[in-house]
């Protein structure tokens, strides 16, 4: 209960008392005036009941301003019919009838509270006509329609004073739920925070496992056939120079790894386009795998991004290093394509081929290349067949260099 309705409680607990003593005092003033003492005598007993019927009320609740209950319509009727009966041997007890006025709308319910009024308004016009009827049923329309206005308003007052109410609450409903989803958004933004850290993570980790791959475990597989060139190399002279290519293929795969770690571009990028860099990684594993190997360059060519030349160029080095270690081909031919809106980069071979859904030695390569095209929107299709060679196709977007 707040203090408004706490107030309120205490008023139509006790106001009657203070009007009932108020009107009992100046009817006793006028004794001898407006009253004779054979009305006194009636007078008493009368205020006596009407004290006691406020003790009953206060006592069962029935003077509560809430509820509409069967007793409290027993206790407004009681009332009402005491305070006529005291107008009526005092005009000064319609100060006390006018206690009706402020509870036929708490204590009776639709029609009864307007009857209750009608019966208030008899007793105060009744009070006020002095007995002139035709002053007493003027008094009681004026007194009748002010009643039924007043109660329009209180009712209306009280509707939005009930709004108000429902109001108030929805927003505090409103702003607990605004208050829990503002939680659950911050629990969901630190969920989201730490998985995007997560998969950060877990990018970077791909992105150099790809890289050191494509770096140094080619330079390491040139290097080994290198060095096992040069063991099984009679000719001194031979021998150096097959030491020679091994030392520049450890210099440029550390040169490579450096590059991979820091995220820049191939070196073989660094100054040439992707058709020149791929003629000379195609001649460089040529003269390295003692293979021949032809590069050709279809359509127009166009200045690329820079991420899309090297994920090709990765791709073609990774096919080529496949080819060198498992392939045992006598030719090779990298074509790039370029065709309008996507570039094309095929790699073929004449080796021994392999069954694409037997053979599981395929390992981190295939997968690797696969995976640098799809965060390219790109696909790689591969063809082999025992026997009959290998075909490697990747397929990028084409986007022209910002």
């Amino acid at each position: 209960m707040n203090i408004e309705d706490e107030l309120r409680e205490r008023i139509f607990s006790w106001g009657p008392y203070g009007l009932l003593a108020l009107s009992t005092g100046i009817a006793l003033c006028t004794v001898g005036e407006l009253m004779t003492r054979a009305q006194l005598h009636v007078l008493a007993p009368s205020v006596a009941v009407a004290v006691l019927l406020h003790v009953w009320a206060g006592r069962s609740g029935a003077a509560l301003p809430e509820g509409g209950t069967a007793r409290q319509a027993t206790y407004y009727t009681l009332r009402t019919l005491l305070a006529f009966g005291l107008t009526w041997l005092n005009p000064f007890f319609t100060i006390y009838a006018v206690l009706g006025y402020f509870d036929a709308g708490h204590l009776l319910r639709g029609r009864w509270a307007r009857a209750g009024l009608l019966a208030t308004a008899v007793t105060m016009a009744l009070g006020q006509s002095g007995g002139v009827w035709l002053l007493f049923v003027a008094l009681f329309l004026l007194h009748s329609v002010l009643a039924l206005s007043f109660e329009h308003l209180g009712n209306k007052s009280e509707k939005d004073r009930r709004n108000k109410a429902a109001t108030i609450l929805a927003l505090e409903d409103a702003n607990a739920r605004l208050e829990q989803a503002l939680a659950e958004n911050a629990a969901l933004h630190g969920q989201l925070v730490v998985q995007a850290r997560e998969a950060g993570v877990t990018a970077e980790r791909t992105r150099l496992a790809a890289e050191i791959h494509d770096t140094i475990a080619q330079a390491l597989t040139g290097i080994v056939t290198q060095l096992q060139a040069a063991a099984d190399c009679a000719d001194r002279h031979a021998a150096q120079a097959h030491l020679d290519r091994a030392t520049s293929l450890a210099r440029t795969g550390l040169g490579e790894a450096r590059r991979s770690v820091r995220d820049l571009s191939p070196a073989a990028l660094e100054h040439d386009d992707l058709p020149a860099a791929l003629r000379k990684t195609v001649d460089d594993w040529s003269r390295s795998a003692c293979t021949q190997a032809e590069f050709t360059v279809t359509g127009t060519v166009d200045p690329l991004h820079d991420e899309i030349q090297a994920t090709l160029l990765r791709i073609a080095q990774e096919a080529l290093t496949n080819t060198a270690k498992h392939a045992r081909a006598t030719r090779v031919g990298v074509t790039l394509s370029y065709m309008g809106d996507e570039i094309t980069l095929d790699v073929r071979d004449d080796g021994r081929g392999f069954d694409l859904c037997a053979d599981t030695s395929i390992g981190y390569g295939l997968t690797g290349m696969r995976a640098r095209a799809e965060r390219l929107a790109g696909t790689v299709d591969i063809e082999s067949e025992p026997g009959f060679g290998t075909a490697i196709s990747a397929r990028v977007p084409l986007v022209n260099h910002a």
